[in-house]
């Protein structure tokens, strides 16, 4: 039984309220981030996708935490906003479930001020189907469906250019849009929001899906993907963040620790069997 505390609508609203509030460029009220700086001897809430994310920082909780002398309470959150909403506004401390070229979009378009902390694993992006066997098997007619998020959708972009389906603009790399793809090679696209894309597999003849969705979806990454992602060079690494300020906060860099540890990274490597790959390090 999961022991992760579920998101309650009024965190829901209230995180959806500050993320208004800061998309209009509207300061927070201050004392709103007093969790974030709370003292030692209270639990570090931290949000989290479900998988792997929560399942890391449940292993680290039931494993590691009490004997290092770290209270962690973890809020699993199933889209890909509430997160850093509600890190911004002190509705929790800390968040697990993103890569850096995401927070970096995602804080320049809502004027946030979340910061990484330190990395923790890569979840290879793969373009997954139903009904077909291999990418040879793709042809003109067919539809795609992409997650509809800037830094996402780049990335699928990318992957599928990477591997001869579509031609996009020189230079473009992982911010490919739509409309950078100069040649679509008979094929049609499905925008969706990233959590939603693996729903939407038996509609469409192919899907690009984040990798902590496809192991949602009970799809194995390095079995399953008809591609996958690189790991060499890799930015997409997912990692530990705060609101700036909160970095040196004692309970924040015992999470670090001990999500760098051997313990995690054998956990990762057992579990996830290559469909989640540790990438221990500090970020750049």
């Amino acid at each position: 039984m999961r022991k992760n505390i579920k998101l309650t609508a009024g965190i829901a609203a209230t995180a959806a309220l500050a993320l208004g509030l800061t998309a209009c460029g509207t300061s927070s009220d201050p004392s709103s981030s007093k969790g974030a700086a709370g003292s030692a001897d209270k639990p570090l809430v931290v949000a989290a996708s479900p998988t792997p994310h929560a399942d890391i920082l449940n292993f680290v909780k039931d494993n590691l935490a009490e004997k290092a002398g770290l209270k962690l309470e973890v809020k699993e959150f199933t889209d890909y906003v509430l997160p850093n909403t509600a890190t911004q506004s002190g509705q929790v401390d800390a968040n697990f479930f993103q890569h850096k070229p995401y927070l970096d979009d995602f804080n320049q378009k809502n004027k946030t001020t979340i910061v990484p902390v330190v990395n923790v694993h890569l979840e290879p992006l793969g373009l997954y189907s139903k009904s077909l066997k291999s990418v040879k098997d793709i042809k003109p007619g067919q539809t795609i469906a992409v997650p509809n998020d800037t830094t996402n959708g780049g990335r699928a972009l990318q992957l599928l250019a990477e591997n001869g389906l579509i031609t996009v603009k020189p230079g473009v790399g992982t911010n490919a849009k739509l409309s950078d793809i100069t040649d679509k090679k008979g094929l049609e696209f499905k925008e969706l929001e990233a959590a939603t894309v693996p729903r939407a597999l038996n509609d469409v003849d192919a899907a690009v899906i984040n990798g902590n969705y496809a192991i949602e979806a009970k799809l194995s990454p390095a079995k399953d993907a008809l591609v996958l992602e690189k790991a060499d060079g890799n930015p997409y690494a997912n990692f530990l963040a705060v609101k700036e300020g909160n970095e040196k906060d004692a309970r924040v860099q015992k999470l670090a620790e001990l999500l760098n540890s051997p313990e995690v990274k054998k956990y990762i490597e057992d579990t996830y069997k290559g469909s989640v790959i540790p990438a221990f390090g500090a970020v750049k």
